[in-house]
């Protein structure tokens, strides 16, 4: 059994995305699109919550098609807020739209979602070297300005703690500790 990061359970689907998505520099901007939305909805509940729906997140947001998301009306969201399968919180389902709205708008003026978030990380993933969990930030200070240009564009659910959790999702940080045998074989990604 390989040693993993410290906040990893037993559950398969965990063990999973651990193993082949967290901290896997991701490029697609519907995918990053994905993942912002996730880490909002996450804001105050646990992780594996929201890996146990994702299915379900992207049968009702459209495979997270931003295009799409930024035209859904109240109609949609009293729609969405009636689906058991994900989050059911007025504000996270309203954001969303915000957020789709917002992500044009970025795509607009840099050309994709990616040229925007990888910007902060001078385009390459900043490589860490946690001894263990205990170590791991909650939030950095560039976090702190992404999260503050994020909000300035009109983005919600984006403080910087959510920031930090996406950076750390979408591979901009390699926080996967120094024992655990995904932090070596993303060194060099």
């Amino acid at each position: 059994m390989p040693t993993r990061c410290g906040w990893v359970h037993d559950d398969p689907i965990e063990i999973a995305y651990h193993d082949r998505e967290w901290g896997v520099p991701q490029h697609d901007d519907q995918t990053l699109f994905e993942f912002l939305v996730l880490e909002g909805f996450q804001a105050g509940l646990s992780w594996i919550t929201i890996l146990r729906k994702r299915d379900n997140f992207q049968a009702a947001f459209d495979q997270f098609d931003p295009e799409v998301i930024a035209r859904y009306d109240t109609a949609k969201h009293q729609e969405l807020l009636t689906n058991a399968g994900i989050i059911r919180n007025r504000l996270k389902v309203e954001a969303t739209t915000k957020n789709a709205q917002a992500f044009l708008k970025v795509q607009e003026e840099f050309g994709s979602f990616d040229a925007y978030l990888w910007q902060w990380v001078d385009g390459s993933p900043i490589q860490n070297h946690w001894a263990n969990l205990e170590a791991v930030p909650a939030r950095t200070e560039r976090s702190d300005a992404l999260s503050k240009d994020l909000k300035k564009r009109g983005f919600k659910f984006v403080g910087s703690v959510i920031c930090y959790a996406l950076m750390q999702a979408i591979g901009m940080v390699n926080d996967h500790t120094v024992d655990c045998f995904r932090h070596d074989e993303l060194l060099n990604r």
